[in-house]
């Protein structure tokens, strides 16, 4: 994009706090005490609704990529709108406080698909209302609720948002993104006892992991003892091929 991008400091409910991509040039942004009001502390402009529910949401999701429904298409904010524009080549533009981009909703599996190919992990925030709902409700000029309701990597790339069958609709649809071959994306979990053997001559450990195949469903678990190289463990490991590990914050 064409524009400077500053992260800035932003106090949310309390003392939690989170980084926000701003795109004021260098200016920040803080709550007021007085009023509940976000506000930008160069240009005075208030956060829109949209963009205080992006950045709550963003809050618990920090390293995720953000899809976020409106209406007919989806939008990314901020730092996200930045790398959607680069990754996927579209437009990024400045929108209030923050950059944003979008792409429309039939064709959000084709670009979720390409973002997780690309190694970024890939959030769906959908509108948990419908605008006929809405419009009959008592909170019918209030914002559309929203919440996360799929993330995506490489070895969860399964669901209606990417099901490539329920979403091949047109004639434009580029073949590479539709033949993707998910039949091998394996999730492994390992981890390793924290006691060793009797015999600490040997110095082996105790190893368990299982791997699990979204796709098909196909669940390999297995538990041994390898030695200090981790011989049996890197057998497996390439026999498996996971596209994904998953690690105890201890090993």
């Amino acid at each position: 994009s064409g524009s400077q991008t500053t992260a800035q400091q932003l106090p949310l409910k309390g003392n939690v706090t989170h980084d926000f991509a701003l795109c004021k040039g260098n200016g920040g942004c803080k709550k007021d005490s007085a009023d509940a009001s976000v506000t930008n502390k160069r240009t005075k402009s208030i956060y829109t609704p949209l963009e205080l529910q992006y950045m709550e949401i963003k809050q618990h999701h920090q390293d995720v990529l953000l899809c976020v429904e409106c209406g007919y298409k989806y939008r990314f904010f901020g730092e996200d709108a930045e790398i959607a524009a680069r990754e996927l080549n579209i437009y990024c533009h400045l929108d209030h406080n923050f950059m944003t981009a979008s792409i429309p909703t039939h064709r959000l599996f084709v670009h979720v698909r390409r973002l997780v190919a690309k190694g970024y992990k890939v959030g769906v925030v959908k509108q948990t209302e419908t605008a006929a709902l809405k419009a009959i409700g008592e909170n019918k000029s209030a914002l559309f609720t929203r919440k996360l309701t799929a993330l995506y990597t490489k070895s969860t790339l399964i669901g209606e948002d990417v099901n490539t069958l329920l979403n091949v609709t047109d004639d434009n649809t580029d073949v590479e993104d539709i033949t993707i071959d998910d039949s091998s994306n394996c999730l492994l979990c390992i981890c390793e006892s924290k006691e060793t053997v009797k015999d600490k001559k040997k110095e082996q450990i105790h190893i368990g992991l299982v791997a699990v195949q979204p796709v098909t469903g196909d669940v390999v678990f297995d538990s041994f003892l390898d030695s200090k190289s981790r011989s049996e463990l890197e057998s497996r490991i390439l026999h498996l091929q996971p596209v994904e590990i998953l690690l105890p914050s201890d090993l």
